[in-house]
């Protein structure tokens, strides 16, 4: 079917269970947007997800594509059996912090230096979200929690792991900058490679003030509860809007703050990994997140490329073609004997 027949509203999900306020319900419309932009027939798509808040998320944008919500951390391993069986599928995986940074981080590096052709998106909190907010690997020193006391250890910055495993396309944006959002989605899209998105999109439930009279802990220690209910309080969704160069701080729902700082475009070429690097590890000592496109190489062999994969999807190939005939697999079984 053309793309040019379905509307937007063929581009939505199911409605959100998330949390009112989440930033991944922001990056889900801004992913409905990208595609129905680039008008990519929804069918084409096959999305990929682990588990978490953000690995819930496929299920809220394209409800006409192909889907699979894998174990935890292995998300791309699946995509990779998937997309190698139908190259002719745009594969959009959603992971979260917890099921990259931690449990799936081996699995994430594996998919960037094998170059496989797909958006990665990763959903970045610094907690696990689903399971009552524990920090994870990407949780700042020092950041409180409410059942995991402080966080003694240096965060796992994701952009720089995907630059050092590889990466040919890596990014970093802001769940509330819509418009810095979906010109990275469009571009990731478009790239012939594995695309790294790290979208920072805080935990509105999780990332609370422990001082406040009305967080979570305060009521949890003075309250008498006769069974085990929580309340999620709605919040106003962050936006953020300002100029490439500029440095913002940004206010959380907890009263903490965020500095970001997108790249001005004129200064700075992101072709080269090392200033990639650099980059980062100056924002990483400014304390701010740098978002915008660090770093694209668009002429990288993929791994359809380098593993010869035919052009023809091997779902579509009879099976006298994929399979050797009986004096071919003589042939190969007597070179080891």
């Amino acid at each position: 079917m053309d793309a040019q027949l379905f509307t937007k509203a063929d581009y939505k999900g199911r409605p959100s269970t998330l949390c009112p306020g989440c930033g991944h319900d922001s990056i889900a419309v801004r992913i409905i947007n990208a595609c129905y932009q680039a008008k990519i027939p929804p069918w084409r798509v096959a999305k990929f997800s682990g588990i978490g808040c953000s690995s819930k998320s496929p299920a809220y944008f394209l409800s006409r594509a192909h889907g699979f919500n894998a174990l935890h951390g292995r998300m791309p391993s699946v995509a990779t059996g998937a997309l190698s069986a139908n190259r002719n599928l745009i594969g959009i995986g959603v992971s979260g912090d917890g099921d990259t940074g931690n449990i799936g981080l081996g699995q994430f590096k594996h998919l960037i230096r094998r170059n496989l052709p797909m958006l990665y998106i990763i959903e970045n909190n610094g907690v696990y979200g689903l399971t009552k907010g524990q920090f994870s690997a990407t949780a700042d020193v020092g950041q409180q929690t409410k059942y995991a006391a402080k966080n003694p250890f240096v965060p796992v910055d994701l952009c720089m792991e995907a630059l050092a495993a590889g990466a040919t396309f890596v990014a970093r944006s802001f769940a509330g900058d819509a418009r810095q959002v979906d010109t990275l989605l469009q571009a990731a899209l478009r790239h012939n490679g594995a695309a790294i998105l790290d979208i920072i999109s805080p935990c509105v439930t999780f990332n609370n003030a422990e001082t406040s009279t009305k967080s979570y802990p305060y009521g949890k220690k003075y309250e008498q509860p006769l069974h085990e209910m929580m309340y999620i309080p709605d919040e106003e969704e962050i936006m953020v809007d300002y100029d490439p160069g500029e440095a913002i701080d940004v206010a959380l729902h907890d009263g903490s703050h965020i500095r970001l700082k997108k790249m001005d475009e004129g200064s700075y070429i992101p072709s080269t990994r090392l200033e990639a690097m650099t980059l980062l590890q100056a924002a990483r000592e400014n304390h701010e997140f740098i978002t915008g496109l660090i770093y694209i190489d668009p002429d990288a062999e993929t791994w359809y490329q380098k593993m010869n994969v035919v052009a023809e999807p091997l779902v579509h190939l009879p099976a006298e073609t994929l399979r050797p005939n009986r004096q071919t697999l003589k042939a190969v079984m007597a070179e080891f004997s």
